[in-house]
């Protein structure tokens, strides 16, 4: 007998919305725009639970692929939050024309709950019985292991359900579901599919590994032809803040905040709260819908008591386990207790007339130059904000979605052609000793002796600060101490938050430490920069002392840097 799958739904939404079943905010604001849209009476889409519970009824009829319930040949039997999604996805249609509402799905949730069982029967139902004449599905990730991951439990679940292949005429290859007869398939497929494809339904796998938004792009532009298509991003958080599945996610909490409309893309993003203590065991509960059902809570206590001990671990267990998103999986910096440093109240042009350092990182001439402006607003207490600039052509490489929202946002300076236009920040620099009190500008000798010559011309006052072990190693340890007690307040700014994720510690036998970085797209310049002006207002003053001693290449920052 069938169960009443729009209860069920609405049931969960309302202990979420109550507090009664743990959530993080996201997944609260997705329950409240659910209820909300219910009442509105101006919007041209309804719910008509009906479609949502056939879509329930076909995963339900599934069999379960792996585990002890694959042993037992059980079917499927979904949890409350996945009605949820799935009355949601399904149940919502154009007044009007009767098409679903969304055409895009993100799932948000941390390993082993179930996701890509739940995607893979999702992508048997939109190839069999979604309505849809010739219908393509496809799997899509970075590399063929990947892309099996949603493939293989639905190629299992056709291959056991005997009754389903039956009905519908299909077939099921090595590396292909089909019904000959429509012409409909479900695929695999690997990196960017080219434009050939008109899939009815694209699941992209763990996109947070996916360095561009090529095959995504792709997937979905090929999507017009299809009257109601569905694009379903199942995936995990990461640790590659620049991607585009960040980007995503940004995108999907500013929509489930109301700050921007778009009433075709659903989002279900689970996780935790920026004041939640991850060390908390109840933490796991909130993070983890399909807690003590398929991952199992001393699992769970075991990797979180690991991660405790061992600070190596720490990384991978926020991502994996809690959805917290890290630049570096052993990022030296708490971004957690960065969020809290927020206030949506600080602005630039509040602090004019008043004191400040300037940080200067130059790097590379093709690649991000940073400047950083720290205000002193009290004992102990500072204030922040950068500007960054890149040459065009960085910013159009393909590798490099990341710079682009952000231009579009006005976050960053693009000057055109191959190399950064020094005149730019020059002009910068000039127009902020204008407004502010600029006591000194704090810089990397590299690349920097012209712009710095000509800014002392100027009358510029301008101190070197060597990329040394001695000169960083105090203001990194100050700045972690700043940010954990919320004295370094700042305004949002998603790139020097990305940076500062991304900054590692390099530390010797004196305990002395000094920022690294993972890997070369990991950029730290704002945080270099913003080190540098610390640097100078813990030792207000004084010139920086280089140790003729202090030359260990393995602590030096990289010109790319």
């Amino acid at each position: 007998m069938s169960r009443d799958y729009a209860r069920i739904a609405d049931e969960y939404a309302q202990g979420v919305i109550s507090g009664a079943i743990p959530a993080c905010r996201q997944v609260i604001q997705a329950c409240e725009r659910h209820r909300d849209d219910l009442s509105r009476d101006d919007f041209p889409y309804v719910y008509e639970p009906d479609k949502g519970a056939r879509a329930c009824r076909f995963i339900e009829l599934q069999y379960h692929t792996k585990g002890k319930w694959a042993k037992l040949a059980e079917r499927i039997v979904m949890e409350p939050w996945q009605c949820f999604l799935i009355m949601s996805i399904f149940g919502w249609v154009h007044r009007d024309k009767g098409t679903r509402r969304f055409w895009r799905a993100l799932l948000l949730v941390p390993r082993k709950n179930g996701k890509s069982a739940l995607a893979a029967a999702i992508g048997l139902y939109m190839m069999v019985a979604d309505g849809e004449y010739g219908a393509e599905v496809y799997s899509g990730a970075t590399t063929e292991k990947q892309s099996w991951e949603v493939f293989r439990p639905a190629r299992l679940m056709a291959l056991k359900n005997e009754p389903m292949k039956s009905h519908y005429g299909i077939g099921v290859g090595a590396k292909n579901i089909h019904v000959i007869e429509t012409g409909a398939r479900f695929e695999p497929i690997v990196g960017n599919p080219g434009d050939g494809a008109s899939p009815s339904c694209a699941i992209t796998d763990e996109y947070h590994e996916h360095q561009t938004d090529a095959l995504l792009d792709t997937m979905e532009t090929g999507m017009g032809a299809r009257e109601q298509p569905l694009s379903l991003i199942v995936t995990t958080a990461g640790d590659n803040i620049s991607g585009p599945c960040y980007m995503l996610q940004k995108s999907a909490e500013r929509i489930l905040a109301g700050q921007v409309k778009d009433d075709g893309f659903f989002a279900l993003i689970y996780g935790i709260d920026p004041d939640d203590d991850w060390t908390d065991p109840a933490t796991l509960r909130k993070a983890n819908p399909n807690f003590g059902v398929s991952v199992f809570e001393d699992f769970l206590i075991g990797r979180q008591q690991e991660a405790i001990r061992d600070a190596r671990r720490q990384g991978t267990f926020k991502t994996k386990h809690l959805n917290v998103w890290v630049g570096a999986r052993d990022a030296y910096f708490n971004l957690q207790s960065w969020h809290k440093c927020l206030d949506k109240k600080l602005k630039l042009e509040d602090f004019k007339g008043q004191e400040c350092v300037i940080g200067l990182d130059l790097a590379s001439k093709v690649d991000i130059a940073a400047l950083e402006i720290v205000f002193k607003t009290g004992h102990n207490r500072y204030a922040r904000f950068g500007r960054y600039y890149l040459p065009e052509a960085t910013v159009m490489d393909e590798s490099n979605e990341h710079y682009r929202a952000w231009q579009r946002e006005g976050l960053l300076t693009v000057t055109d052609g191959d190399i950064i236009d020094f005149d730019y920040i020059h002009e910068d620099i000039m127009d902020l000793c204008s407004q502010f009190q600029v006591r000194e500008i704090a810089y990397d000798p590299h690349q920097a002796t012209m712009l710095v010559t000509s800014l002392m011309n100027d009358g510029v006052p301008c101190v070197e600060v060597r990329p040394t072990v001695l000169n960083f190693s105090e203001p990194m340890k100050t700045l972690d101490g700043y940010i954990r007690a919320r004295q370094m307040a700042h305004n949002g700014d998603p790139i020097f938050a990305w940076m500062l994720s991304n900054v590692t510690a390099k530390e010797d036998r004196k305990d002395n430490v000094y920022p690294t970085k993972d890997r070369p797209e990991n950029k730290i310049d704002g945080v270099v920069a913003h080190l540098m002006a610390l640097a100078r207002w813990i030792v207000p003053g004084e010139q920086v002392i280089v140790s003729p001693w202090d030359t260990d290449k393995t602590f030096s920052i990289s010109p790319d840097e």
